[in-house]
């Protein structure tokens, strides 16, 4: 298709930008999360090649990604925050929109906005848009506590469309009181049922994961944005140090993503008809061809915890609706926020961790950085200027959110194509149809383990979380190891956890699992009938309120 073909309602993202600074840089300005989004949208103007000020005025809608910090219940804002993220940003920018978003937390934010504001410029409700977000986690770190920290308190007013955390479904009393907290221990358990599935000893899976990551050290290396910028080898990323200290069984810290970052990035999209009217020339134009976005269920509740088959119908949906195979693809961003969410991609589409194309434009996130909920737009950001660089490519960008819970699949191009919409309302009513698997709050008997998680807390103190089927019913449940119960965690830390027997036991607090019904008896007594659960249910209430 030629450009002067296009529909005018077609929509183009026509400016990207990015900025970042580290707390060791000599002009380091302890910038906040609305700053850095700001410079990074400035950028995007200036990256148009169009009026900055023309097309500042024309911007009729501004969403904004969600910071980590207010993104769950529980979380410390330590330096203040702005009351109206995404018009902070554009106030910034000489920006007035009349609509503001502040969209839900997860990985897949960026992308998912990219899609829908699309659609809207593809409808004609809206003209010329702005998506920016930021994390200046790593400032905020560093002045905790300090009587010289900023105040990035800011009170902006406005209209604002905040549309929540959207962490109902992702997280509750139940996951928290089972020791499912924070990111980490969660990935690990689908990480150590994916080694279960395929056979692997400990050291072999090991050896996997440095070396799907190595290669995207050295994309970090040569990016000068990436909070990580040092290449390492498969083994260095692996092996267990005094800088790489282990997290959670199997994650030593260079293989997670690095949320002590401070960056922003912000995307541009316009329809056809404002990019002539601003005189934002046809070079500047990418294309979205193919999209799709698609959520699972429940952890709890999935049928497979080492596999994403959402991802996999989501990548394969956005293909078809850009009519092409996953050969035409010539460059991929897989989020890579842990090494098995890039894996089970791969597992699914059949393709190799040295797959020729390359796995990351920028890094990934435990090298570039793992902006909270924001990584995806700097992947786009690339993409727009690597398909800028080579019009005749296509590019692929996977963002994910939650715990593996949602996909979003961009697929990118400066070949011209009209907006397609996609089916993924249609095909998210068939994954809410897949059967899902029978759960139980209240376990009690002999199991059989079906995965787990140990961290590794301060002073070679351990805890570890097992997800089990009991053997009566073949319900799946959720329980945690007593702090004193050696003999549970060695089981847990032994070459082939998954598989064996355990015994689990529901209590007013948490459900507990041990290695015997003996053992149950004697670490953790049998509570009396009819439990006061009041201190219990209420904690749960107000954590459900937070949600």
């Amino acid at each position: 298709m030629r450009a002067s073909d296009l529909d005018p309602a077609t929509p183009v993202l026509v400016g990207v930008g990015q900025y970042a600074e580290s707390i060791d840089d000599p002009g380091y300005e302890a910038l906040s999360a609305a700053d850095l989004a700001g410079r990074a949208a400035a950028q995007a103007l200036t990256d148009t090649g169009a009026e900055i000020a023309a097309v500042a005025a024309a911007i009729d809608t501004v969403a904004g990604v969600r910071q980590f910090e207010i993104s769950g219940p529980g979380i410390e804002v330590t330096l203040g925050a702005a009351d109206n993220f995404p018009r902070a940003v554009t106030g910034r920018i000489g920006a007035d929109p009349a609509h503001a978003i502040l969209e839900v937390a997860g990985g897949q934010a960026p992308q998912s906005l990219v899609t829908e504001m699309a659609g809207d410029i593809a409808a004609g409700r809206r003209e010329v848009v702005l998506l920016a977000g930021a994390e200046a986690i790593s400032t905020a770190r560093h002045f905790e506590g300090r009587d010289d920290r900023p105040d990035f308190s800011e009170t902006v007013g406005g209209q604002l469309d905040d549309r929540g955390a959207g962490l109902r479904g992702l997280v509750s009393w139940h996951t928290v009181t089972h020791g499912l907290i924070g990111a980490p221990v969660q990935y690990a358990m689908l990480e150590n049922a994916r080694r279960a599935r395929l056979g692997l000893s400990r050291a072999a899976y090991d050896e996997q994961m440095g070396d799907l990551f190595a290669p995207f050290t050295r994309v970090a290396a040569a990016n000068p944005l990436a909070a990580a910028p040092t290449e390492r080898t498969s083994a260095e990323l692996v092996t267990p140090s005094e800088r790489n200290r282990p997290i959670v069984d199997p994650y030593p810290r260079f293989v997670v993503a690095r949320d002590q970052v401070n960056q922003g990035a912000a995307v541009l999209l316009m329809s056809v008809a404002a990019a002539r009217r601003l005189g934002v020339a046809e070079d500047r134009w990418v294309f979205l061809h193919g999209h799709a976005d698609l959520h699972s269920a429940e952890l709890v509740e999935r049928d497979d915890l080492s596999r994403y088959p959402v991802a996999e119908l989501a990548v394969r949906h956005a293909l078809e609706v850009a009519d092409v195979e996953l050969d035409d693809v010539d460059f991929l961003d897989l989020y890579s926020c842990f090494p098995v969410a890039v894996s089970v991609v791969l597992d699914a589409l059949d393709l190799a961790a040295d797959d020729p194309r390359g796995l990351t434009l920028t890094g990934g996130l435990p090298f570039f950085g793992g902006s909270g909920n924001n990584y995806s737009m700097h992947a786009i950001a690339e993409a727009v200027q690597r398909c800028r660089a080579h019009p005749d490519e296509l590019g692929l960008v996977g963002a994910n959110g939650g715990t593996m819970s949602k996909y979003s699949v961009g697929l990118y191009s400066a070949r011209p194509v009209g907006w397609r919409p996609d089916r993924s309302a249609e095909l998210q009513a068939e994954v809410d149809a897949w059967p899902t698997t029978p759960y139980t709050h209240t376990p009690e008997g002999w199991a059989t383990i079906e995965t787990y998680s140990v961290r590794f807390l301060p002073d070679d103190r351990r805890a570890g979380t097992v997800v089990g089927r009991l053997e009566a019913t073949g319900e799946r449940f959720l329980a945690k190891t007593s702090g004193a119960d050696t003999e549970m965690l060695d089981l847990l830390a032994g070459p082939d956890p998954v598989g064996q027997r355990a015994y689990v036991r529901a209590f007013d607090d948490a459900n507990r699992v041990t290695t015997s019904q003996e053992r149950m008896d004697a670490t953790r007594p049998r509570p009396p009938a009819g439990p006061d659960r009041s201190e219990t249910d209420r904690q749960a209430a107000e954590f459900d309120a937070l949600l």
